[in-house]
C-alpha cells in the first residue's frame, strides 16, 4: 500500500469520524449547544493530552505562538458552536455540506490576510460553491434560512481557524495545537455550561462521550492523512463525509433532503472536484509521490 492510498484511507476514516460526531451530537437530543460542545472538546482534550505527554511536547506551545494559538482556538470554538447549533435544527446532511464551504472561504481569507494569490480556477470554484449553497439555504424570511446562514457563518469561522493554522505552519506539533484548542474551548465553555446545564439521561451522556471520541478520530485522521500525501492529491476524499451524513440522515432520523438541497450538494461537490483536478500535479509527479514508502 503506497502513501497516497494510506492517505486516502486515513481521510475516509477521518470523514467517518466527523460524520459520527454529527450523528451523536444530533442524537443526544434537546440539550444546550454549549453543553454538547463542552463534552466534544473535553474528550478531545484528554486524548490530545495523552499524545502530548507521550511525545514530551509542550502542552501550550511556544511563547511566540501564543497569540496565534489563542486566535485559532477562538475562531475554531465559534465554528464548532455554530456547527452544532445548525446540526440540531437542520437536516443533518444540509448542515454538514454548509460546513464544507470552509475550504472555499479559506482561499478568500488567505488571499486577504496572507496575501496568497487566488488563481482563476479557484475563483470559479468559489462562485460555483456559493451558488450551490443558495440551493441549500433557499433564501426566504423563514427560520430555516436563518439557521442555514448561521451554518455558513460557522464555516467562515472554521475557515478563519484554518487560515491561522496555515500561518502557524510547522511551528507547533499537531497534537499540541489540538490540545490547546480543546483546553481553551473547555475552559471557555465551563461558565456557560454551568449556567445552562440540563440533566442528562445515561444514553445522552454516552452519546456526547462518543461525539468527543469521534471528533478526535476525525481530527487526528485528517492530520495523519496529510502526513502521507499532500492535500491536493487526496483532499477530494474528505467529501465522503457528505455520503456518510446523508445516509445517517435517512436511516437514523428519516430526514430526506429535498430536491433543491440535493442539487446544491452536487454543485458544491462539483466545485470541489473541479478545484481538486486543477490542483493535481502532473502525472509523472503523482507516480513519484505514489512510489514513496
Amino acid at each position: 500500500m503506497n502513501n497516497v492510498v494510506k492517505g486516502i484511507l486515513a481521510l475516509i476514516i477521518s470523514s467517518l469520524g466527523f460524520s459520527l460526531m454529527s450523528l451523536f451530537v444530533k442524537y443526544a437530543g434537546d440539550l444546550p449547544t454549549v453543553q454538547k460542545a463542552f463534552f466534544r472538546n473535553f474528550i478531545s482534550m484528554m486524548i490530545a493530552l495523552v499524545l502530548v505527554i507521550y511525545n514530551r511536547e509542550r502542552l501550550f506551545g511556544k511563547k511566540e505562538n501564543q497569540g496565534w494559538l489563542l486566535l485559532r482556538s477562538a475562531l475554531g470554538l465559534a465554528g464548532v458552536l455554530l456547527n452544532f447549533f445548525t446540526i440540531d435544527r437542520m437536516v443533518l446532511s444540509d448542515a454538514d455540506i454548509l460546513n464544507k464551504l470552509s475550504p472555499f472561504f479559506t482561499i478568500i481569507l488567505c488571499a486577504i490576510f496572507l496575501k496568497e494569490h487566488i488563481r482563476r480556477f479557484q475563483m470559479i470554484s468559489i462562485i460555483i460553491a456559493l451558488i450551490g449553497a443558495v440551493f441549500i439555504i433557499k433564501p426566504s424570511f423563514s427560520s430555516d434560512t436563518y439557521f442555514a446562514l448561521l451554518g455558513v457563518l460557522g464555516a467562515l469561522f472554521a475557515a478563519g481557524a484554518y487560515t491561522v493554522l496555515r500561518l502557524l505552519g510547522s511551528r507547533e506539533k499537531f497534537y499540541t495545537v489540538v490540545f490547546y484548542f480543546s483546553f481553551f474551548s473547555t475552559v471557555a465553555l465551563v461558565p456557560f455550561m454551568i449556567f445552562q446545564y440540563e440533566a442528562m439521561t445515561a444514553s445522552q451522556f454516552w452519546f456526547l462521550i462518543l461525539s468527543g471520541i469521534s471528533a478526535a478520530i476525525g481530527q487526528f485522521g485528517l492530520t495523519i492523512a496529510y502526513s502521507f500525501a499532500p492535500a491536493k492529491e487526496i483532499s477530494i476524499f474528505f467529501y465522503s463525509t457528505i455520503l456518510f451524513t446523508a445516509l445517517f440522515s435517512i436511516i437514523v432520523f428519516n430526514e430526506i433532503p429535498d430536491a433543491l438541497s440535493i442539487l446544491g450538494y452536487i454543485i458544491i461537490f462539483s466545485a470541489s472536484y473541479y478545484m481538486y483536478m486543477k490542483n493535481r500535479p502532473p502525472k509523472r509527479e503523482r507516480l513519484k509521490i505514489a512510489g514513496k514508502k
